[in-house]
């Protein structure tokens, strides 16, 4: 399963997203993580020293290595240089499987060692000085969205991504990429703003989205999100002594987060993995294609000099059994 956090700046999201990507990890599932916000914490959420969370490679910076790699033998793409965020796979082109080895994984990718397992770890990269003025941070991400275009993922396997903050997800069709969005909210207003934003904006998509209320310290909190976001609120998360010491680069083990927030995390699991029997390939191809002729249309074509409408495959749709054959 494909599985986005998001929500507005010091909501929780990277705190959360780190929780549930160790709580999968004791389940000794597959995980794929992704660090997409530009403020890039989730390394160090996972317990990395700060030195190797710094030194993660950027996967925009691996982006023609990337490109090269799932391009494969397709022949509507005639050349790397012609693939931009949203390029949809076809006949000939690679595609990505959570748990095998591949040069995308080997160039982007790094083990993180948990408690109960270990798990694979990738980052876009921070915005860094040189970027102002010259470049936007969705051309960073774009290298995500990418990849997620290529991922065939199956029941049990899980690709959980720590997105950008607010709304800026939209910016592209990185939105609608995953079964199963987390909306981490403060019982507040700013707090739900977001879930607002997020819930108009995903309505024409089907994007599955769930509520996480986080930073709830009593009954009037859990009242107020309840009354905001209704039937979408999932579940809560309170004050966590782990997460404190966690945050102080002194986690205890695991298996010590307080019962209450485990059975959180369970939730949220149960909540993706019910998603898998409502994952529709033909909508995702669908809409994949969709944001791809909408940039080529608005950008793309303009900025590689080629008609990238002509890299859509009609006959191609993105699955499981297509990948097994192709790996076979």
């Amino acid at each position: 399963m494909k599985i986005a956090f998001v929500g507005k700046g010091g909501s929780g999201k990277t705190t959360l997203s780190s929780l549930f990507i160790r709580h999968l990890a004791a389940t000794e599932s597959p995980v794929v993580a992704v660090d997409a916000d530009i403020n890039q914490h989730l390394g160090a959420a996972l317990g990395m020293p700060e030195h190797e969370a710094a030194a993660m490679p950027a996967m925009g910076a691996h982006l023609p290595l990337i490109k090269e790699y799932l391009r494969g033998s397709n022949p509507r793409i005639v050349s790397a240089d012609t693939m931009i965020k949203t390029t949809p796979p076809g006949e000939g082109s690679r595609l990505l499987r959570v748990s095998e080895d591949n040069p995308v994984y080997e160039a982007c990718a790094r083990t993180v060692g948990l408690d109960d397992g270990d798990i694979r770890l990738m980052a876009t990269g921070p915005f860094t000085e040189s970027d102002l003025g010259v470049s936007c941070y969705h051309s960073k991400v774009g290298a995500v969205e990418l990849c997620l275009n290529h991922l065939v993922d199956g029941a049990d396997e899980y690709v959980v991504v720590d997105m950008t903050a607010g709304s800026d997800s939209f910016a592209s069709g990185l939105f609608t990429r995953f079964d199963m969005t987390f909306l981490v909210a403060e019982p507040t207003r700013k707090g739900v703003s977001v879930y607002r934003q997020y819930k108009e904006y995903a309505r024409d998509f089907g994007v599955a989205l769930k509520v996480v209320g986080n930073k709830v310290q009593g009954q009037d909190d859990l009242d107020f999100l309840r009354a905001e976001v209704g039937d979408d609120l999932l579940v809560t998360v309170g004050h966590s002594d782990w997460v404190r010491a966690m945050e102080k680069g002194r986690p205890p083990r695991f298996e010590l987060l307080e019962a209450e927030n485990r059975m959180s995390l369970q939730a949220l699991q149960d909540a993706a993995d019910d998603s898998y029997a409502h994952r529709d390939w033909d909508r995702y191809t669908r809409q994949m294609v969709h944001f791809h002729l909408r940039n080529a249309e608005s950008w793309g074509n303009a900025k590689t000099g080629a008609d990238l409408a002509a890299q859509v495959d009609p006959g191609f749709v993105l699955g499981e059994p297509l990948a097994v054959a192709r790996l076979g």
